[in-house]
């Protein structure tokens, strides 16, 4: 065998052998994240619905990475994420100042007091900085609200300090209510739904690329012209999920 006939055969092994494994729904760090004692009950009651392994897969959450949770909630995904990224990993809770004071943040507060590896952060339009670059932020059923007109949001802005906050390379996953194709945007108002198209459009207005996108809480049966607060269709609607990257 030829010296180039032997090196270059060597070489694609080697670079074969130091690929990164594909995070997958049954990957490790997310089937433990998932199955995890501490989470509550009622978190567990909601995973039929809301399919957690499988947004940590598309999401590409692995240990060690810097996470972010935007608009968090009650902290449904900020558990997963603590539990994936690990101790040598961090997730941060961005919690805007106003919504620090309803019902809301108290649940985030103790979970930042649980999980040693979640800190707790008050972002606002004009600043969004954990103090580091992150690998990717996270966003559930809240894009909408971004357009709500009592909120009077430059949603552009909030975009561009999103994008600022990612590292090169790092994603943003948005996770909605679907509206149906070419709904006008006040329907975030009556409905609490957008319309998928506009969202892809506003991120890569902000400089995203936009990198797929997951079926997986599609609903048929949800006929998207009523409110996500319908008991008929409440915690059952039709949502895309998508996911953009900054480029590298």
């Amino acid at each position: 065998m030829t010296v180039r006939n032997f090196v270059i055969p060597a070489l694609l092994a080697l670079g074969c052998a130091t690929q990164p494994p594909a995070i997958t729904s049954s990957s490790p760090h997310i089937a433990a994240a998932v199955a995890d004692a501490k989470r509550p009950e009622a978190d567990r009651a909601r995973d039929a619905d809301r399919k957690p392994a499988e947004m940590l897969a598309f999401a590409g959450i692995a240990p060690g990475q810097r996470v972010a949770d935007f608009i968090p909630g009650g902290g449904y995904f900020t558990r997963l994420f603590a539990e994936a990224v690990g101790a040598s990993g961090v997730v941060y809770a961005l919690v805007p100042p106003a919504s620090a004071q309803r019902d809301g943040a108290p649940p985030i507060r103790a979970i930042a007091e649980l999980q040693p590896n979640v800190k707790l952060v008050q972002a606002t339009i004009a600043k969004i900085d954990v103090g580091e670059p992150l690998d990717a932020i996270f966003t559930a059923q809240n894009y909408h609200d971004l357009h709500l007109a009592a909120l009077k949001l430059d949603v552009a802005a909030v975009n561009a300090q999103v994008f600022n906050a990612l590292k090169p390379g790092g994603v943003y996953v948005v996770v909605d209510h679907s509206a149906k194709p070419g709904a006008d945007i006040t329907v975030a108002d009556t409905l609490h739904r957008i319309d998928q198209a506009i969202v892809r459009r506003e991120l890569e207005a902000a400089g995203f690329v936009y990198d797929g996108e997951s079926d997986v809480l599609r609903n048929a049966a949800d006929t998207r012209e009523l409110s996500v607060f319908d008991p008929s269709i409440r915690g059952k609607t039709d949502q895309f999920v998508m996911r953009f990257r900054r480029p590298k």
